[in-house]
């Protein structure tokens, strides 16, 4: 595979961008290589700067749920852009978007738009405590939920795939108002809310962990959570950022049927385009300025090329039968990966929740951040070089997921499968 273009692109990169990247995770360098550098893409391909072609299972890190360059999508941005691309002022395609989630997604009364997931999540955070009048912030071992200081405590993502350990530059008092504990242990959970010297504002939790890996919840845990948090007084945050139209069209919360006081939305409700959005209840997002006075804004926030996308790509969710299709492809596939390295012996754990679906590097099950970290990353690293070898795009971490759309055909996944039996055989032979 020809690469020198990608070569050339990544040197000049690094010395004008630092690590030659604009997110530490693209830089590849827990799987021991450069980043190629994307010139399109289409359906379910990529065609990076030197003309080779590849399968994607990124996704843009989730929101191609439709794949790239969607007719319908690339269509309502064109239009948008003819009109303006920012006008720093409400426009009607604000209140269509917001019609949409409100509609769509069980717990949201109200909706704000942002620019990105971090700052849903970070704004979301500041609206419980302002609510609450309370301090402590509880999350999740492993959970990620954009970097904001308070969750770079024990988060996943990049900050596990680089092996930092938090990071410099978060002050103290930060990290004493945020209590990370272990994902589905309901035991530890019960124990840290009912403390009452912590004065916990919220508890901010992935539904589904999309960032140590995909590791679902395990049966009693987010009843549990919901209970506790519902009787305590404590604002539950559900991050839906990954899951939100992913898993259903009502995100994981309509697919389980629990509902939080307050959702973080992003990827998938921009169609592709810069986006982030939290709502909730009522009562909770009036405490929002300017009716309230927690104090958020955003000169780009509801921007209208974004806004018409997001109302494209969720239109387009609402085709009969979708998710039911997505889901039985997603199955297809995990099943076939498992019994692929079952038949050649190679320990691999394969963890799916609809179109979400990781291949840990370990013999044991994952359920969470500690069992996730005994999956063997050199493993992981040579596997993701010798399929991109081959032609397949996989998130350069273990500690990812990859994401199945709507435009990878049965074919594509089968082919995926032969390339992961090889890989996985050749994994043995050295």
């Amino acid at each position: 595979m020809e690469t020198k273009t990608s070569q050339m692109m990544f040197q000049k990169a690094r010395k004008l961008i630092p690590g030659g990247v604009n997110s530490p995770v693209r830089a590849c360098r827990s799987v021991g290589c450069d980043p190629l550098f994307i010139k399109r893409a289409a359906g379910a391909s990529l065609i990076d700067v030197d003309g080779n072609e590849f399968l994607d299972f990124v996704g843009s890190w989730g929101p191609m749920i439709m794949g790239h360059a969607h007719p319908a999508i690339f269509e309502a941005i064109c239009r948008a852009a003819g009109d303006g691309t920012s006008f720093g002022a409400p426009t009607p395609a604000e209140i269509d978007l917001a019609s949409l989630v409100v509609e769509a997604v069980p717990s949201v009364e109200k909706v704000r738009f942002v620019n990105s997931g971090t700052e849903a999540t970070m704004s979301a955070v500041r609206l419980a405590r302002g609510y609450t009048g309370r301090k402590t912030v509880v999350k999740f071992d492993g959970c990620y939920h954009g970097h904001a200081d308070s969750f770079l405590v024990k988060a996943g993502s990049g900050v596990i795939t680089l092996g930092i350990p938090g990071s410099p530059g978060v002050p103290d008092d930060i990290v004493r108002n945020t209590v990370s504990i272990p994902y589905n242990d309901t035991d530890i959970l019960e124990k840290t809310l009912r403390d009452a010297s912590l004065e916990i504002a919220c508890v901010i939790v992935e539904p589904v962990a999309g960032n140590m890996g995909c590791v679902p919840p395990v049966a009693d845990f987010l009843p549990r959570l919901r209970a506790l948090t519902h009787e305590l007084g404590i604002v539950l945050i559900f991050d839906e950022v990954i899951t939100g139209f992913r898993l259903s069209y009502g995100g994981a919360q309509g697919l389980f049927g629990i509902y939080p006081d307050l959702t973080c939305l992003g990827k998938i409700i921009g169609g592709g385009l810069p986006v982030g959005a939290y709502g909730g209840k009522a009562e909770i997002m009036d405490c929002i300025a300017p009716d309230g006075p927690v104090y958020q804004a955003g000169t780009l926030s509801g921007n209208p090329l974004a806004m018409a996308a997001g109302v494209a790509a969720l239109k387009l969710l609402q085709r009969q039968d979708f998710y039911n299709e997505l889901e039985a492809k997603s199955a297809w596939l995990a099943g076939r990966l498992q019994d692929i390295a079952a038949r050649v012996g190679l320990p691999v754990q394969i963890n799916r929740a609809g179109s979400l679906l990781t291949s840990f590097f370990t013999a044991e099950p994952v359920s969470d951040f500690a069992s996730a970290m005994k999956s063997d990353t050199d493993l992981y690293a040579r596997h993701y070089r010798q399929m991109l070898s081959r032609g397949m795009y996989l998130a350069p971490s273990q500690f990812e997921v990859a994401f199945i759309s709507a435009a990878h055909t049965i074919d594509d996944l089968e082919r995926m499968s032969k390339m992961t039996e090889w890989s996985f055989k050749k994994l043995l032979e050295s």
